[in-house]
C-alpha cells in the first residue's frame, strides 16, 4: 500500500499587530511630526491619507488624532475633521501662564530635595550636539522635565507633563520665526548652575525669567494675565 507524504509544514502568519499598537505607533509618530515642525498649525489630518500612509486602517488614525486632540496638540471638527493646532498669542500664553505658576516652584522643590540634576545636564549637552532643529527641540523637552520632574509632588509632575506638548508646540512656532537657541541656550546653564549650586530661589527666578521672556519675545502682542 502506497503511503500518502505528509504535507510539510507551511510557517504560520504572524498575528496581527493588535490595534493599540498601531495606535501608539500612529500617535507617536504625527505627534513627533507637529512638534518638530513637519506637520505645520492648522495642517489638515485626513485620516484616509494617513491611513494609507502608515499601512493601516482609519481605526487607529481615528483613536490617535482623538488622543492628540486631548492632548492639546491637535483641533477636531465635526465637518473638518482633525488638524493641527493652530498656535495664537493668546493659546501661547494660556500655555505659559500655567509653566510660570507651576515650573519654578517645582524647580524650587527639586534642589530644595537635593534631587540629582545629571539628566538636565546631559539633555543641555544633546542639544549643544544636535544637527537640526527636531533634535534640539526634543532635548530642549527633556531638559525642563529633567528640572520639575524629582519635585517630590507627582501630581505637580503629571499637571506640568500635561502641558509639555503644547509648550512644546508654542515654542517650534517661535523658533520657526526666530530661532534664539544660543540665547536660551545661555539661560539653560545659568538655571542649572544656580540649582546645582543648591540655591533654589535664584535658580526659580532664573526659570521664571527664562519662560516670560521667551513668550513676550515671541508674541510681543499679549500682555500677561493677572
Amino acid at each position: 500500500m502506497t503511503s500518502v507524504p505528509t504535507p510539510a509544514p507551511t510557517a504560520a502568519a504572524p498575528p496581527p499587530v493588535p490595534i493599540p499598537s498601531r495606535t501608539q505607533y500612529v500617535l507617536e509618530s504625527v505627534k513627533h511630526r507637529i512638534l518638530t515642525g513637519e506637520l505645520s498649525p492648522g495642517q489638515p489630518l485626513i485620516e484616509t491619507e494617513l491611513a494609507r500612509e502608515y499601512g493601516v486602517s482609519k481605526t487607529p488614525v481615528r483613536e490617535a488624532l482623538k488622543t492628540l486632540a486631548g492632548t492639546g496638540l491637535v483641533e477636531m471638527s465635526q465637518y473638518k475633521g482633525g488638524s493641527v493646532r493652530t498656535v495664537d498669542a493668546a493659546m501661547a500664553r494660556e500655555v505659559y501662564d500655567v509653566r510660570l505658576l507651576l515650573e519654578p516652584e517645582a524647580l524650587r522643590r527639586t534642589v530644595l530635595r537635593g534631587a540629582p540634576l545629571e539628566a538636565a545636564r546631559e539633555a543641555l549637552e544633546r542639544a549643544d550636539a544636535a544637527e537640526d532643529a527636531a533634535e534640539r527641540s526634543l532635548a530642549n523637552r527633556e531638559f525642563h522635565r529633567a528640572l520639575y520632574i524629582d519635585c517630590g509632588n507627582p501630581l505637580l509632575g503629571r499637571l506640568l507633563d500635561g502641558v509639555r506638548d503644547q509648550a512644546a508646540l508654542v515654542s517650534a512656532v517661535a523658533w520657526a520665526a526666530d530661532p534664539s537657541w544660543a540665547r536660551e541656550a545661555d539661560e539653560h546653564e545659568q538655571i542649572l548652575r544656580l540649582a546645582l549650586a543648591g540655591d533654589q530661589d535664584g535658580a526659580a527666578e532664573a526659570l521664571h525669567r527664562h519662560i516670560e521672556s521667551f513668550v513676550r519675545r515671541a508674541f510681543p502682542g499679549e500682555e500677561r494675565a493677572t
